[in-house]
């Protein structure tokens, strides 16, 4: 399952676009070390500062002055760190590759399965609106009261498409809508919508370009947006590696795709972030990122495929990409930021 993870944040290069409005260019500072090679989180906490997860480094910090990272010699159970939320107390939870971590800025108490977690490959960390805390790994979906992991099984909804066992219980995605319902992304079997009582999948004979799902996020008029991804690229035979992927967004009644927006139909998009301002962020993995805002695709130049966003509190835009850490600052400029930075 790792190197099929690894497969999946394969660096490509970015194509040229002539349908979308373009904006920013990038500068990219080579002489410094990059944060990480795959920086697959960027989270900002309640007191300010910045957290990258990568794949290989476990967790960077950036405070305001200072870079630091916290790895196993720290207390994590695993340098790989694909996810980092906070709870209403201010602890932070990181999603390793071995379990989750609690850390309440001292200490850090870490879960496995030894402990009654569902899987140690975590995916997804998530806390609704009623405090229930969701963990998504790569062997389901489990819920912890604090006390106590709980198993959350999904029904496997029939599809026509072919599974990749090695992924077949992959959570790629929790999220609530506005209404309450709990969404899961699925990597093979779609999406699965939970109102509490009983589940609605979405699949491709619902309309999804794919399904194997791999974010969604709900914009603020309650269309919900699902990134699908490119199922053939499993396939050990490079000559089949062609198939369907890419963006759908479901209004409640029909899902569409959008294939003249280029890099996000036939494609990967692993990413869909809402920012504070209710802007949606979408990562592609050949044509940049895009900001949807105004019913309008503007396109961002990237040299790398982004598997994170994260806008500040000052209102940079932060990609955490296959390659690197990345910003657009204010000006729409793409910077490549380095343990050195540029952090201003």
């Amino acid at each position: 399952m790792k190197i099929l993870l690894l497969s999946l944040l394969t660096i490509l290069t970015v194509s040229c676009n002539s349908q979308e409005r373009k904006n920013g260019t990038v500068e990219i500072e080579k002489k410094n070390e990059q944060i990480g090679q795959y920086v697959i989180e960027t989270f900002q906490d309640s007191k300010g500062n910045l957290w990258f997860g990568t794949l290989e480094k476990g967790v960077a910090k950036y405070n305001g002055s200072n870079l630091t990272y916290i790895t196993t010699k720290d207390g994590l159970p695993s340098n790989r760190v694909t996810n980092v939320i906070e709870d209403e107390s201010g602890n932070l939870w990181f999603g390793t590759g071995a379990g989750i971590s609690k850390f309440d800025g001292k200490t850090f108490t870490n879960y496995s399965e030894k402990d009654g977690l569902c899987s140690n490959t975590i995916s997804n960390l998530y806390i609704d609106s009623k405090g229930n805390f969701w963990i998504g790994t790569w062997g389901g979906v489990c819920t912890f009261d604090g006390n106590q992991f709980q198993n959350f099984p999904i029904p496997y909804p029939k599809i026509e498409t072919k599974i990749n066992p090695d992924t077949k219980d992959w959570i790629t995605s929790i999220t609530e809508d506005t209404k309450g319902n709990i969404w899961f992304g699925r990597d093979g079997y779609g999406a699965s919508k939970f109102d509490g009582n009983s589940f609605v999948y979405f699949t491709t004979k619902e309309g999804l370009n794919s399904n194997n799902v791999q974010t969604i996020v709900e914009d603020k008029k309650g269309n919900i947006w699902i990134g699908t991804r490119v199922a053939e690229k499993d396939n050990a035979d490079t000559a089949k590696r062609i198939g369907n992927g890419g963006l759908n967004k479901y209004d409640g009644n029909i899902i569409v795709q959008f294939p003249n927006i280029n890099g996000l139909d036939k494609s990967d998009v692993f990413t869909i972030y809402k920012d504070n301002s209710t802007n949606l962020w979408i990562s592609s993995t050949s044509n940049g990122v895009y900001n949807y805002k105004n019913n309008e695709f503007i396109n961002y130049e990237v040299p790398t495929s982004t598997m994170s966003f994260l806008k500040d509190k000052k209102g940079n835009i932060w990609l955490g990409c296959a390659g690197g850490l990345y910003k657009i600052d204010k000006d729409g400029k793409t910077i490549n930021v380095t343990t050195n930075g540029p952090w201003n």
